[in-house]
């Protein structure tokens, strides 16, 4: 009995691991730099998607630990996403101030479009060299994370 429960255990596990690679969603957008963010562009690198606010304080604590991590894995694409961006300008100081100092794009109806809609925030998206989504997931993310998730297939 205990070994058929493991075997449905692991056949879930497997269905929702296909379904994150099927439902993988590339992107083209621009940050707030004016460079284009496409993931085409990335193939052959992890890519870290982190959607957030700036009202959000599970999400302003994440950053500093998510530059840290992109500043010493440069092979590595770090994106924000802000997903209030009534006000771009408001959006990109307050992103300096609390140290995120890698790409940043702002949401709207056409990156949502392309990305979905979080569920919550932060939420953090991962996709593997081959453009497939291994992690989606609302929950404040840390440099030890980011380095498990991503170092564990470039080592």
């Amino acid at each position: 009995m205990r070994i058929g429960h493991l075997s449905r255990a692991a056949a879930g596990f497997a269905a929702v691991l296909a379904l994150a690679a099927a439902e993988a969603r590339a992107f083209d957008l621009t940050d707030t730099n004016g460079k284009p963010q496409r993931l085409s562009d990335y193939k052959g690198r992890w890519v870290v998607l982190n959607f957030w606010a700036t009202w959000c304080v599970p999400c302003i604590q994440e950053i500093p630990e998510i530059s840290s991590f992109q500043r010493d894995h440069r092979d590595v694409v770090v994106i924000g996403v802000a997903v209030d961006a009534e006000d771009a300008d408001k959006v990109r100081a307050f992103a300096k101030k609390v140290g995120h100092d890698y790409p940043l794009v702002l949401s709207n109806d056409a990156v949502e479009k392309q990305l979905g809609e979080p569920k919550a925030l932060p939420t953090t998206r991962i996709y593997d060299p081959a453009g497939n989504v291994v992690y989606d997931k609302p929950s404040r993310v840390d440099r030890k994370l980011l380095e498990s998730l991503t170092l564990r297939s470039r080592a």
